[in-house]
């Protein structure tokens, strides 16, 4: 696990740096990140598709001893207006949290405010 004076790191992860990569490329990173033991804060969230990649491939990734998998959450597209739907405008999603299921639990989750807890222990080396 990724840890600094005994803390965890938490990486906020602009949506240019998101832009610069491929689909591909952007859930390697944040699969090799969370595999270090990071939280990822991600500006500008993921879409469905990539969403089922991410667990797909953190699925085969997962090791008893050293990797359990992903805890995310974060907030879907927004519904697109009548006229963005016309122009064929596509929101992307918003924000989305990603981290390693043994560090990261959902509390509560609502329109505004996405409340989770670290829970340093096993993960936290």
């Amino acid at each position: 696990m990724s840890k600094k004076d005994n803390g965890i790191v938490v990486n906020l992860v602009s949506r240019q740096k998101l832009d610069e990569l491929t689909s591909d490329e952007k859930l390697t990173f944040i699969l090799k990140e969370v595999q270090k033991g990071k939280i990822l804060v991600l500006e500008q969230g993921l879409t469905p598709v990539e969403q089922a990649t991410l667990i797909e491939n953190t699925m085969k990734e997962i090791e008893q001893d050293t990797f359990i998998g992903i805890e995310m959450e974060g907030y879907s597209e927004d519904k697109p207006s009548f006229v963005q739907r016309i122009l064929g405008i596509i929101k992307k999603p918003r924000m989305t949290l990603i981290g390693p299921a043994d560090l990261l639990k959902t509390v509560r989750k609502d329109s505004n405010i996405i409340q989770t807890m670290i829970v340093p222990g096993k993960g936290a080396r």
